[in-house]
């Protein structure tokens, strides 16, 4: 299955797919040229549905526990000041993204979406420093019933282009369902509570909707 944010290019990749292997083999007389354009455009439509897939995944819906937003690898574990929302300590949990990983964004908490804003910025690589506060962004934050207010962050990278968010202020959201996505590479923070117990490492893989971030008694 697909996510449908890629549904116009995914159809524009099929439609060039196909007229490139029609038009090469009649138009082209270098059998080796031939080959290698279909080769390389079959190549291109592979990696546009892998890009674009949307596996369905059984979440386990719980308040005690905090899920990965996204498919990618646990690159910040630390404590940091957050200037915009909270304007105090946080923990943050930061997952980047590579082009490979599955780009859907899960919300991480069941809750109340008490903010959500988009920011226009650079596009600097996702795991540069200044990332989380220079390149395009969302910021959402969900207050949930044991964990009160989580804050996560998608954050546009270096071929990120685009980034879709579904979260509006005000209405309640379910825990591991359809947040948004981000077209092409990049990653999200989450910004909890000072003292959350954390339940991943440094350089872990987590997948979205199912490795749980942090856990309440």
């Amino acid at each position: 299955m697909f996510h449908k944010e890629g549904a116009k290019i995914i159809l524009g990749a099929l439609v060039v797919t196909v007229a490139v292997l029609l038009l090469s083999d009649h138009f082209l007389e270098n059998r080796w040229l031939v080959g290698a354009i279909q080769v390389f455009t079959l190549v291109f439509l592979i990696l546009i549905l892998q890009f674009f897939r949307n596996p369905k995944r059984h979440v386990t819906i719980t308040d005690h526990n905090i899920i990965a937003p996204v498919d990618g690898k646990v690159v910040v574990i630390e404590e940091v000041y957050e200037p915009e929302y909270f304007k105090d300590k946080r923990l943050q949990v930061s997952i980047f993204m590579s082009p490979i990983n599955v780009h859907v964004t899960r919300y991480p908490v069941n809750g109340l979406v008490k903010f959500s804003k988009y920011h226009p910025g650079k596009y600097l690589v996702a795991w540069h420093p200044k990332a989380s506060e220079e390149n395009e962004r969302t910021t959402i934050v969900i207050e949930n019933n044991l964990f009160g207010e989580i804050l996560y962050r998608q954050i546009a990278g270096a071929l990120a282009r685009r980034i879709v968010n579904y979260a509006q202020e005000g209405t309640q959201v379910v825990q591991g369902t359809d947040a948004g996505f981000i077209k092409f590479g990049s990653r999200v923070d989450l910004f909890l509570p000072l003292g959350t117990k954390v339940d991943v490492q440094l350089n872990q893989k987590a997948i979205g909707g199912k490795t749980i971030i942090a856990t309440k008694a």
